[in-house]
């Protein structure tokens, strides 16, 4: 069985249990809550034991999850098996891992698998075996123009009526973030607003979630989305921010995506040096991905045109460093190679 992430959380307090459920998206906001509200059924069902498995943990083996399948309960007669697997590919051991476990899955136990990476080129035996014998659920992210009309429906869910200009510009300051769009909803209820509110007020009790600053650049290189990457570039510098104040922060980006590329040409695993260096999950799943599109060559190149740029900025060499800047951002989020980044003035 396969269903979206609204469908899944609108069925999901009277639907039967599943053995085993893949819940699966690149929408980190919406996987997050079909999970949380699972595992809140649950536990209400009686589920008092659960035990997560991490999949990127270095030491980790397939034959865990065969381990736990097997294994007795410890402390309840129900229990959930709260697997992660980041990147939504398990590899050749993982799929027959997931396979033969959905042949026989044990009593009393579900399990749950969830990707914050997912495609059609992701599905396979694994994902059909999961939905053969349990429930696939896909967050679809929400397009940009429903965006507006995600964030009515969440306001209205806390007793807050938004004007239509006002949900313009609540849109518009988290720049299509859902994590932002819910933080700020969230600070909005903590602070007791109900009813109709207007633009105005929407302007005087929402932060600036969409302000620029260079961690929502790079994350928009790394989403390969060079428009946005553009807006925040010529936001930054219209608040003011001078080019060798970015510098520091993508270039060294750029070296570590240099490095791994070179651990995993080399035939090691990208992932597990990215593991021992203490990444983030999130971290470590953009720079995977950025890696499918780019090679050592590329960022080793966009890391030397980096260094023209510095000069440009402190006027040892001709040019623009704005647009110089743009360029090695436009290279970076297409993931090839185009021109030299030197402008002469």
């Amino acid at each position: 069985m396969s269903t979206g992430s609204e469908s899944f959380l609108r069925a999901l307090a009277k639907a039967e249990l599943k053995p085993v459920y893949l819940i699966a998206g690149q929408e980190a906001l919406l996987v997050q809550e079909c999970c949380d509200a699972l595992r809140s059924r649950l536990r209400g069902d009686g589920f008092s034991e659960r035990i997560v498995i991490e999949t990127d943990d270095g030491g980790f083996s397939w034959d865990e999850l065969q381990h736990q399948g097997a294994s007795m309960s410890l402390f309840a007669s129900r229990r959930l098996l709260d697997l992660r697997l980041p990147t939504g590919k398990p590899g050749k051991e993982g799929s027959q891992a997931i396979i033969e476990y959905c042949a026989s899955p044990p009593p009393d136990t579900v399990l749950l698998i969830s990707c914050m990476e997912w495609s059609a080129k992701h599905g396979g035996k694994w994902s059909e075996a999961i939905e053969q014998c349990g429930q696939m659920v896909t967050a679809a992210p929400v397009r940009a123009s429903d965006i507006g009309a995600w964030i009515g429906q969440r306001m209205q869910a806390n007793g807050i009526r938004a004007s239509d200009e006002a949900l313009q510009i609540l849109n518009q300051r988290i720049e299509g973030n859902l994590l932002a769009a819910d933080q700020e909803i969230r600070k909005l209820a903590m602070l007791g607003v109900k009813g109709d509110i207007n633009a105005e007020q929407m302007r005087q009790w929402v932060s600036d979630s969409s302000r620029f600053d260079v961690f929502k650049l790079v994350d928009a290189c790394y989403d390969g989305d060079f428009a946005r990457a553009g807006r925040i570039l010529k936001g930054l510098r219209a608040e003011g921010e001078q080019v060798p104040a970015l510098l520091p922060v993508i270039g060294k980006e750029l070296m570590n995506l240099a490095h791994y590329a070179q651990v995993k040409e080399s035939g090691g695993r990208a992932q597990a040096a990215m593991q021992a260096d203490k990444h983030w999950q999130s971290k470590q799943a953009q720079m995977l991905r950025m890696l499918d599109h780019g090679n050592r060559g590329l960022f080793e190149r966009l890391v030397s045109q980096l260094a023209e740029v510095d000069l440009m900025s402190k006027g040892r060499r001709a040019g623009d460093a704005w647009v110089g800047l743009e360029r090695v951002l436009a290279q970076w989020a297409n993931g090839k190679t185009r021109s030299s980044v030197r402008v002469c003035a």
